[in-house]
């Protein structure tokens, strides 16, 4: 492939479909903690961001070194990103539900989490160091570069949509950020497995 203008179009359209889960995972993470400050959104996206741009630059790299080890792996992706997102959606949904009047503050994500939300919702990405195999290094990067930037500003976009439904469902945040986790491990298993 060669710089063109549909080399970048292509690289935003990938990274708009690739940061979708961390889009929702945003929302979920903003009705969460609806006074959530500019700054810690940005650290949220910013580490979303980040997952989402090393995982096809991972793909690629065992593209070009070991990829028969990566295929086997390949197959486990969807299970594994299923086991994170169900464990930190039923996490949040029974904070939610034993949290019944809302009243009490509910403690934003945590570096821990966030950390495992950025794990799951990007193991998809490492296939993507597939489809983009054949750029030279240079271009692998701007393009990944380019689906870390999609994902940061979707991801804003996300926790602040979440944020502002957040303060009007107050008490039923928690339980509806772990049924949209929880969902989204769902689809990312379904759309991998069949």
């Amino acid at each position: 492939m060669e710089w063109s203008p549909v080399f970048f179009i292509n690289s935003i359209f990938l990274g708009a479909g690739l940061a979708m889960d961390a889009f929702s995972v945003s929302l979920a993470n903003g009705l969460n903690e609806p006074r959530m400050r500019l700054r810690k959104m940005c650290g949220i996206a910013g580490v979303f961001g980040i997952f989402q741009g090393i995982m096809p630059m991972l793909g690629w790299v065992c593209v070009h070194t070991v990829v028969q080890y990566f295929r086997a792996f390949e197959k486990l992706i969807p299970w594994i990103a299923l086991a994170l997102l169900l464990f930190i959606g039923a996490k949040m949904l029974i904070e939610g539900i034993r949290n019944k009047s809302g009243e009490e503050e509910r403690p934003g994500v945590g570096i821990a989490a966030l950390l495992v939300q950025g794990v799951a919702t990007s193991i998809d990405a490492l296939s993507v160091g597939f489809t983009i195999a054949e750029y030279e290094t240079v271009m692998a990067l701007v393009c990944a570069l380019i689906i870390a930037l999609v994902t940061l500003v979707l991801c804003i976009i996300g926790l602040i949509i979440g944020r502002r439904f957040g303060t009007k469902f107050a008490g039923k945040a928690s339980i509806l950020g772990g049924i949209i986790l929880i969902g989204i491990g769902i689809e990312i298993f379904v759309t991998g497995v069949f």
